[in-house]
C-alpha cells in the first residue's frame, strides 16, 4: 500500500497526485513523511504542493519538524522554500532556531518570502526586535510581490518594526526610503492597500529629492 502510495505521489498526473496527498492527510502514516517532503521539493502544481503542505501537517510535528529542518539545507530552491511554508503552517516554535539570517537573506525571492512568514509565525517573545532588524535589511528588495510579502511580515511585528522602518525611512537609498515609507503607510492605513502607499511613498521620496531633503 506504501509502495503504491508513493507511486502516486509522483505520478505525471497532477490529480492523481493530488487524490494520493489527500489520502495520506486523510489517514496520516508516519511511513510517508519522506515521501511527502520529498515531493514538495519537486511538485510543479501549486494546489497539489498546497495539499502536500496540508498532509504534512496532519503528521506528529514531532516527526515532521526535525525532518523538515533538515531540508532547509537542501539545494534546490523549492525544496527550501516549500520546507519553510510548511514549517509556518505547522507553527511548531522548536523550529525557530533553523530559520536563519541566510534563509531570511536568501538569493531566491521565493524562499526568502517564504523565510519571512515563516520566521514571523515562530518568531518567540521577545525576539521580535532582532528579526526586525535582519528583515529591514531587505527593504528596498525585488519587485511588488516580494515587497508586499516584506512589508506584511514587517507589519506583523507590530511595534517592533517601528525603529527600523523609522531609521530606513531616512535611507540613503531612496528605493529602500519608498519601501519603508509604504510599509509605514500600510500599517497606519490596512485599507488604503500597498499600490496607494507605494503611490505616496514615491511622492514623498520625490519631493524630498527636489527639496534636497532626506524625506
Amino acid at each position: 500500500m506504501q509502495t503504491d502510495m508513493v507511486r502516486a505521489l509522483g505520478s505525471d498526473n497532477p490529480t492523481v497526485r493530488l487524490r494520493a496527498a489527500l489520502a495520506v492527510g486523510t489517514r496520516p502514516e508516519p511511513a510517508l513523511i519522506g515521501a511527502l517532503i520529498g515531493r514538495c521539493a519537486v511538485e510543479p502544481d501549486f494546489s497539489v504542493r498546497e495539499t502536500l503542505t496540508w498532509a504534512l501537517t496532519r503528521h506528529p510535528a514531532s516527526l515532521t519538524v526535525p525532518r523538515l529542518i533538515d531540508e532547509l539545507a537542501a539545494e534546490g530552491a523549492q525544496a527550501r522554500s516549500q520546507a519553510l511554508h510548511t514549517l509556518s503552517k505547522i507553527g511548531d516554535r522548536r523550529a525557530w532556531p533553523a530559520i536563519t539570517r541566510a534563509l531570511l537573506t536568501d538569493a531566491d525571492d521565493e524562499v526568502a518570502r517564504s523565510a519571512w512568514r515563516a520566521a514571523v509565525a515562530l518568531v518567540p517573545d521577545g525576539a521580535e526586535a532582532g528579526l526586525a532588524e535582519v528583515l529591514a535589511t531587505q527593504l528596498g528588495r525585488g519587485g511588488r510581490d516580494v515587497r508586499l510579502s516584506l512589508s506584511r511580515a514587517l507589519i506583523a511585528l507590530g511595534d517592533a518594526a517601528e525603529p527600523v522602518l523609522r531609521a530606513a525611512a531616512g535611507a540613503a537609498d531612496p528605493g529602500v526610503r519608498r519601501h519603508a515609507l509604504a510599509t509605514e503607510r500600510l500599517a497606519e492605513d490596512p485599507e488604503a492597500g500597498f499600490d496607494v502607499a507605494r503611490g505616496e511613498a514615491a511622492r514623498i521620496v520625490a519631493l524630498g529629492a527636489s527639496d534636497g531633503g532626506e524625506r
